[in-house]
């Protein structure tokens, strides 16, 4: 139970990851107000980690900053683990 119920949130927070950085990139392109730096990181490390990289990549939005690879990849990793952490204990409470 508890597997699926992170497995929900890891799609759903990746999918809100992956529009906000596409709106952020629509909102670079228009010169218009855009999405604090941090509030993308949040998305990413929190949950996110997969929608946030492949907008990253396909959006070609925050490649060239370091720290938002570094971010996502030490997101991925966590969540991964917890992710085989749960499957491996399945009987486990959350």
């Amino acid at each position: 139970m508890a597997l699926k119920i992170y497995l929900v949130f890891l799609a759903v927070m990746s999918v809100i990851a992956f529009f906000v950085y596409a709106a952020d990139k629509s909102k670079a392109k228009k010169k218009a107000w855009r999405i604090p730096e941090k509030i993308l990181l949040s998305l990413s490390f929190f949950g996110g980690a997969f929608g946030g990289y492949l907008a990253m990549q396909l959006a070609r939005h925050k490649t060239k900053k370091w720290y938002f690879h570094l971010i996502n990849w030490l997101g991925l990793i966590w969540q991964v683990c917890l992710l085989v952490y749960l499957y491996k204990h399945p009987n486990i409470l959350l």
